[in-house]
């Protein structure tokens, strides 16, 4: 036998053992359809027909009334803040870890990681000791009238400490990948550091940004843990649309919780259909960041 015949016989048998059978391709997949539903479509089904349990005119007037509206506001306008401001810390962590060699750099890649191994909660508790009434910054910032804890502050600072890394997870890969050579290309013709961040930088990490934005958004619209310790749940001022689903709820209201409820899952699918679409569109450029 020739070294072609026993190269290509190898060649065959290694692709049939990467090859599953198709029972077992069958199954998998099944499986994997059977869990979706079962832990995904299942239970936003439920939402969206316990918030139509009593049709569409009750649903419509929960989601009319002044607490609701009030937290739907409050919740996107928290959004609006925090996101912004993450994106603007995400680029700056980003291009101080892609750009420059300094000690302690793991150091701080671990303090970006933070916010996904500590609990949510943990981190509202922690801002009450920071700036609460008991410690020494929260009675200085209430004796000069400027209030963080169970105010709007309080909440935006608890969004953002929860969702920063997004962005800067996003941006810190892509930006590994392109190295430095057209920034210090663009230095070296004389451009200035904001001209080159603005014409070289920024083009180069512009879908990777929109993407870890969309993510955050979708993370600061539903943050419910951080937020309903720093915000003492006060109707009308301080209720995020999960703290007022729970609240709802808990006074067995149910078509007013489920109809709230329902908003925020037709948020989080606003999110997720930017996400897909920017995906499709920009497929190739965004190869370098599609790890979710």
């Amino acid at each position: 036998m020739s070294d072609a015949s026993v190269f290509s016989n190898a060649a065959r048998r290694a692709a049939a053992a990467r090859t599953e059978p198709p029972l077992a391709r069958y199954l998998l997949i099944v499986a994997v359809l059977v869990l979706i539903g079962i832990l995904l479509f299942a239970p936003l089904i439920a939402v969206f027909a316990e918030a139509l349990n009593q049709g569409w005119g009750e649903a419509f007037t929960s989601l009319g009334s002044p607490d609701a509206r009030s937290a739907i506001r409050l919740t996107l306008i928290v959004a609006a803040i925090a996101v912004p401001l993450n994106a603007v810390f995400g680029i700056a962590a980003a291009w101080a870890i892609t750009k420059f060699d300094f000690r302690g750099k793991a150091f701080l890649i671990t303090l970006i990681d933070l916010p996904f191994s500590v609990s949510p909660v943990v981190a509202g508790l922690a801002l009450v000791l920071l700036a609460g009434a008991n410690s020494a910054v929260g009675a200085w910032l209430i004796a000069n009238d400027f209030k963080i804890i169970f105010a709007f502050p309080g909440i935006v600072l608890a969004t953002m400490f929860v969702t920063f890394p997004f962005v800067a997870r996003e941006l810190i890969p892509v930006m590994i990948e392109q190295g430095r050579a057209e920034e210090e290309a663009a230095l070296t013709l004389g451009a200035s550091g904001w001209r080159t961040f603005f014409t070289v930088t920024l083009p180069n990490i512009r879908w990777a940004l929109l993407y870890g934005v969309l993510l955050c958004n979708a993370r600061a619209m539903g943050e419910f843990g951080a937020v309903a310790v720093v915000s003492g749940k006060i109707r009308g001022e301080t209720t995020t649309m999960p703290i007022m689903i729970e609240m709802l709820y808990n006074e067995y209201l149910s078509v007013a919780a489920f109809s709230l409820a329902a908003v925020l899952a037709l948020l989080a699918f606003v999110t997720l259909a930017l996400k897909s679409l920017l995906e499709w569109r920009h497929a190739d450029l965004l190869a370098a960041t599609r790890r979710h």
